[in-house]
């Protein structure tokens, strides 16, 4: 799954990244400790032009359709083997694809049943990647218009196998213009791009538990633990 993650880069250098023309840039602080039913950085196919937009939706999608907000707090993660077929993600699984920039995840590695150590995962270079994401806008008894978003998941890789059995579905750049485009409309065109990636090309190291505070939101959070302050699995 993927339920945290940060995206530290500066604007200029997500729009060069992602192909995004300079009037696009959104206002984008670097973030440390990103949380569901928080802001986060989007991008998008237009539909009527052939150019990439960035946007900031809510984590958490929000299913056009649903009667309450709250359904966002069980949607920021969608099963990429099952989301064409889920009542919440099957439209959006057709119609509106998009792409969740970072430059880092956080997965916890339970111990005990107290202890967890916390792992930040992410390219060799530490550079920008994209997780395989989906939106949806949504309309408030009010008048509110809300858009949101959910990040797929997939298999996890050998890298990340002995954390946890999932991880983000993260894309391949080549593969971004696929993925964006709002004329396809099959799941099965796009479902090859959401395996497991690459574990040659990533890296994990462990973090200190400052991460696991969501209010902590500084470069504190992705600084490599001392060896000394590891947590160790207990012996019995």
């Amino acid at each position: 799954m993927c339920g945290r993650y940060r995206l530290t880069a500066k604007e200029r250098y997500l729009a060069e990244h992602f192909g995004v023309d300079d009037d696009e840039i959104v206002d984008w602080a670097p973030r440390y400790n990103i949380a569901p039913t928080q802001q986060v950085v989007v991008i998008r196919q237009d539909r009527q032009e052939p150019k990439r937009t960035f946007s900031l939706m809510r984590w958490g999608l929000i299913p056009y359709w649903s009667q309450d907000i709250s359904i966002g707090n069980r949607t920021i993660n969608a099963m990429s083997e099952t989301a064409s077929e889920k009542p919440a993600f099957r439209e959006a699984m057709r119609n509106r694809r998009c792409l969740v920039p970072a430059d880092g995840f956080f997965e916890w590695k339970k111990l005990s049943s107290k202890r967890k150590q916390p792992y930040n995962i992410g390219m060799l270079d530490d550079s920008v990647f994209a997780f395989a994401g989906l939106w949806d806008s949504w309309r408030s008894g009010s008048g509110e218009m809300i858009e949101s978003c959910s990040i797929l998941t997939t298999d996890a890789n050998a890298l990340t196998q002995e954390i946890h059995n999932r991880m983000p579905a993260i894309l391949k750049p080549e593969d971004y213009n696929l993925w964006l485009d709002p004329g396809v409309t099959d799941p099965e065109r796009v479902q090859e791009l959401l395996r497991p990636f690459d574990p040659r090309l990533m890296k994990k190291y462990p973090l200190s538990t400052a991460v696991s505070n969501v209010k902590n939101d500084g470069p504190e959070c992705i600084q490599e633990a001392p060896a000394e302050d590891v947590a160790t699995p207990m012996l019995f």
